[in-house]
């Protein structure tokens, strides 16, 4: 009964969500009083407790909000200025297959952006790019969503890799190969998807072949750089051999069609357009891997001390702090510093139309406003039932349920983390050591449970409502959120079930 009562948050969330269509801020309201209501009558949270929660949720939340304003900032006025249609034309230019062209973007380039961002950044950028280009918003949300699942847990500066090492305390040479070889696994599934999806289910074989190319590519190189010991770069690393690889395989194919004369300036001056995405990747690897750069953007962080606290049953709290905010390092800010930039070169080049600066305000607020009233009270459900022990109760009855079969059910304990938690990094420090725990217990293999749990974590990072939600206020699909996430889930939980399965029968095998 307990194990019900701690899931019943989730359980109100993805009903409404994805059963009745509700949209996010109605369904994460819901499942938010829910979660307060359990946590007071059922877990022994105090007021004390619950409002430090809140406390916590509304910074965890300012967190991802940062991002969002900062892409839908970044995306008008880019849009405004005409360098979304300069991208499409380039890429265009360089293939004019449709298939590859959602590769290269939805796979290469937003795991690319995940290898140098973080959180939100990669679906943000690439979601308008794709519709540019003809795609469904639902599809532009959905197939880079998924598309750089396989480059989260290294990526951001790995960040979710250092998160596992510190929650077990476990060597990253021990567990990071394991870990690499379930995420190339991953890497070629969401490849796949992506070509079935952006060929209409018709696959041909240039197609195929970029599919087989590019996910070597990515999966190995990633694989090579964990050996080597660059875990940090690793996606970013992996993304780029991706992006190289599928480049020249598009060269390849198209070696007989030469540009005609009359294209070179057209060419020159859409180069020049495109400006604003150069500057974000050189702001975002400036930020993140030169140190003076990274200590002086970082300099100023918004954080608020929070006291250690004790449930009604005994259970102590440890005081922490609330999720630091740093107002010019946090890729929020970085969004906004590049899109300041691209508004000054823009103006200055007399590149914006009339009278847009009033439509871009508009735009951004009324994409922004619903995401925002969703993503708070997601976040303040989460932290509710996490520091409540609700997700705590709710694993250990999954590991009860599972037994030997635990290898099944690791991945789905690792998505289950970051579906509450909005991400791969915090599913990893919530449930990394218990993952450790029930495998010695077991006698389950250690690399081979912690691979598995990192990687559904890594999936189910990609369809957490705050990051379906993220995707969705770029392309103006805020209403079409419950089904950006029945789409997402749907896939992600059928690899989820693939990773349990592959992990049982190797388990088995050994």
């Amino acid at each position: 009964m307990t194990t019900l009562l701690a899931a019943l948050p989730l359980l109100v969330v993805v009903i409404l969500m994805m059963g009745l269509k509700w949209g996010g801020a109605q369904a994460g309201l819901a499942g938010w009083l829910t979660a307060l209501i359990v946590a007071a009558l059922s877990f022994g949270a105090g007021p004390r407790v619950l409002y430090w929660a809140q406390v916590q949720g509304v910074f965890r939340a300012l967190y991802v909000l940062y991002i969002i304003w900062g892409a839908l900032f970044f995306f008008r006025v880019t849009e405004a200025a005409g360098s979304l249609d300069a991208a499409r034309r380039i890429l265009q230019r360089a293939t004019p297959e449709r298939t590859l062209q959602v590769l290269l973007l939805s796979w290469g380039f937003a795991s690319f952006l995940q290898g140098v961002g973080g959180f939100g950044v990669p679906v943000a950028v690439v979601a308008p790019m794709l519709v540019s280009l003809g795609l469904t918003p639902l599809h532009a949300v959905v197939l880079p969503s998924l598309g750089h699942a396989w480059a989260i847990s290294f990526g951001s500066l790995g960040a979710s890799y250092e998160a596992l090492i510190s929650a077990t305390g476990l060597e990253g040479a021990f567990i990071g190969p394991p870990m690499a070889i379930a995420l190339g696994f991953v890497c070629f599934v969401v490849g796949f998807i992506i070509l079935h999806t952006a060929s209409n289910g018709s696959i041909k074989l240039p197609g195929a072949i970029a599919w087989v190319l590019m996910a070597a590519a990515m999966s190995g190189v990633q694989y090579l750089s964990v050996q080597a010991g660059v875990m940090n770069i690793a996606a970013m690393l992996g993304a780029l051999a991706g992006l190289v690889t599928g480049s020249i395989w598009a060269l390849v194919i198209h070696r007989d069609t030469p540009p005609s004369p009359s294209e070179s300036p057209v060419l020159a001056r859409t180069t020049g357009q495109i400006l604003p995405y150069l500057l974000l990747i050189g702001v975002i690897l400036a930020a993140n891997l030169i140190p003076s750069v990274k200590h002086a953007l970082n300099r100023y962080v918004v954080s608020v001390p929070v006291p250690a606290l004790t449930l009604r049953d005994g259970t102590e709290l440890a005081a922490g702090h609330t999720k630091p905010i740093s107002l010019l390092g946090h890729p929020g800010a970085l969004l906004v510093i590049v899109t300041l930039l691209t508004l000054l070169l823009a103006r200055l080049q007399h590149a914006l139309p009339a009278g847009s600066g009033r439509q871009i305000r508009q735009k951004i607020w009324r994409s922004g406003i619903k995401s925002t009233l969703g993503i708070t009270t997601m976040m303040a459900m989460a932290v509710t039932m996490q520091n409540t022990g609700m997700v705590t109760v709710l694993s250990e009855g999954m590991a009860r349920l599972a037994g030997q079969l635990f290898p099944l059910i690791a991945p789905l304990l690792g998505a289950v983390g970051a579906f509450l938690t909005g991400s791969n990094t915090n599913s990893n420090v919530l449930l990394g050591a218990f993952q450790l725990q029930i495998a010695q217990a077991l006698g389950l293999s250690i690399p081979l449970t912690l691979a598995l749990h990192n990687a559904g974590a890594a999936v189910g990072s990609v369809f957490a409502p705050a990051k379906v939600m993220v995707g969705c206020s770029t392309v103006g699909l805020t209403d079409g959120e419950s089904e950006a996430l029945r789409s997402t889930a749907r896939y992600g939980l059928l690899i989820i079930l693939a990773l349990g399965g592959l992990g049982l029968v190797i388990s088995w095998m050994r």
